[in-house]
């Protein structure tokens, strides 16, 4: 059976310290990337390897960084640069840190153990249903992310695609004006009432523009919401 990729988005729950923790991780480990952006730039080096041993000891010794870390952040720096290599890349501060298994740790389905600046901490989780049965198909791997000051942490999971439908049967449809559709087994739709709905919304929607006023501009918004509403269920 073949599988399909889908993405868990598990919200963390830190405390304060923990949360101001994850920031200045987020922080220093972007702009460590940066660091390693502007060298891979000047030596245009976009070799995983080689430009691992152009910073690794720098990136350590300057911004304090464990050592998968610091490999982490030479990983990200590649992959960008795969994109584009005629730039130098930058680094949002709150950017993206994509967490491996020595980094990231699951306590069951409520605690998530994470490296951080200040040494790892064992942050609360919270997820649905459907993410506590999908968990189980995770391969240790996350994305740090933080969405309107909440940090997500973002799983990628194999999950087995459904089975492709094999219809019984088929039936023939012939789209038109006056009548909408006719199909194969001879039933036909008549377009009238359909009609008569359209000239209704367009004779409402004259009288508001016409009229102009604060109340009829919010009514004409109404008007358009439920016409395409209309139109979208035809």
């Amino acid at each position: 059976m073949l599988n399909m990729k889908i993405t868990l988005q598990i919200k963390l729950i830190p405390d304060g310290t923990q949360h101001a923790a994850l920031l200045d991780t987020m922080k220093v480990f972007n702009d460590a990337c940066c660091f390693i952006a502007e060298v891979a730039h000047r030596e245009k080096c976009v070799s995983k390897f080689a430009l691992q041993k152009l910073t690794y000891h720098a990136v350590r010794a300057q911004f304090g960084l464990s050592a998968q870390m610091a490999i982490l952040a030479v990983h990200k720096v590649v992959g960008a640069y795969r994109r584009d290599t005629s730039i130098q890349c930058s680094f949002k501060p709150d950017g993206a840190i994509a967490y491996d298994q020595r980094v990231l740790s699951f306590k069951g389905l409520e605690k998530a153990s994470i490296l951080t600046v200040e040494g790892r901490m064992t942050i609360p989780m919270q997820m649905g249903e459907y993410q506590k049965v999908q968990f189980g198909r995770a391969h240790g791997q996350a994305d740090l992310v933080l969405r309107d000051g909440v940090f997500y942490l973002l799983l990628v999971v194999d999950t087995p695609a459904a089975p492709a439908i094999e219809p019984a049967g088929f039936i023939g449809v012939d789209l038109g004006i006056v009548r909408i559709a006719s199909d194969s087994d001879g039933e036909c739709f008549d377009g009238g009432p359909v009609e008569k709905t359209r000239a209704r919304y367009h004779k409402q929607r004259q009288a508001l523009q016409s009229c102009g006023s604060r109340s009829a501009t919010r009514r004409l918004k109404k008007i358009s919401k439920k016409e395409s509403n209309f139109r979208r269920g035809m």
